[in-house]
């Protein structure tokens, strides 16, 4: 069996933890095969030939293929399919606009978000914001599947693959690049960031909020928020953590002002060490939390920072 691999590729550089894991998954699937695409690729495929475990590495270069194009992208994945039997990819916000395209195209059923490879046709992925591990099993020829990377840990790197350019195919013109508005940050990027201070409507405001932000900075931390505080406008939508938001599983998880509703510990309980900060001692977060402090914020989380 062979497995074709989209590469999370970001301004021409490999992501690679999230590339890393979704290797992991794909191992017990095949052979793995890595496309690289993008208007400049060449460094992320290089990379990702030395992910143990990489067999192949395909690079394809092409102005129709950068600033996050899903169309042009699912079109090359679709003319390179042959042989595969696995198309997969991380379950990142790139590979969700992608791979359900390239099912469509592929006229196959879509296995998002897998948790879990059962064999080569069988997979658990959760559902109900995490409560229940449903288990799926596919007949079609070709598998297009996204992994939920937190779920696993990432390859390690000494290989060797043998990296080969491939051609970009006829753009459907179905899109165009615009522009991009990005928020510059110092800060370890959420989804792969070691730890993470979050903070919730308890926060109480927007000002209040710079108080998760100076502790995330004293621990190195990305800062994250549960929608109710996003929703409040506390802080920014990419901040998010949840069922609707980002899913993280860092090494430590820190959760300031979070009762724990499902749909925020469904983004969450994967972490390895959970903290959690709440003056109500009856808080859900408590139910999965480490360590947890029953405590006035306010009083609380200046205390930590002065400690720190």
């Amino acid at each position: 069996m062979a497995v074709l691999l989209l590469a999370e590729v970001t301004d021409g550089e490999l992501a690679m933890d999230a590339t890393a894991k979704a290797v992991t998954a794909a191992k017990p699937l095949g052979k793995i095969t890595i496309l690289a695409a993008g208007g400049s690729a060449a460094a992320a495929g290089d990379a990702a030939s030395k992910i143990d475990g990489v067999s192949k590495v395909l690079v394809a270069e092409d102005a129709s293929l950068g600033h996050r194009l899903a169309e042009s992208t699912a079109a090359l994945i679709v003319s390179l399919v042959g042989d595969f039997e696995h198309i997969v990819a991380p379950a990142t916000t790139d590979a969700k606009n992608v791979m359900p395209r390239v099912a469509a195209l592929l006229d196959v059923m879509m296995i998002s978000d897998a948790s879990g490879v059962v064999d080569a046709n069988t997979f658990e992925r959760p559902v109900y914001a995490g409560n229940a591990v449903q288990t799926v099993r596919s007949s079609d020829a070709k598998k297009v599947i996204t992994f939920r990377t937190s779920t696993f840990d990432a390859a390690g790197g000494g290989g060797s693959a043998v990296v080969e350019a491939v051609g970009a195919v006829t753009n459907p013109g179905l899109s165009e690049w615009i522009e991009d508005k990005l928020a510059a940050s110092d800060r370890p990027e959420l989804t792969s960031a070691g730890v993470v201070v979050s903070g919730g409507r308890g926060v109480g405001s927007e000002d209040d909020f710079a108080m998760i932000e100076k502790l995330a900075d004293k621990l190195g931390a990305a800062v994250g928020a549960s929608r109710a505080a996003v929703d409040s406008g506390y802080a920014p939508n990419d901040w998010q953590v949840g069922q609707t938001g980002k899913v993280v599983a860092p090494d430590l998880y820190v959760a300031i002002g979070i009762s724990g509703a499902i749909q925020h510990l469904a983004g969450m309980k994967d972490s390895k060490i959970i903290v959690a900060i709440n003056k109500d001692e009856e808080a859900p977060i408590f139910q999965v939390a480490d360590f947890g402090l029953v405590a006035d914020l306010f009083e609380a989380v200046p205390q930590l920072i002065e400690k720190l």
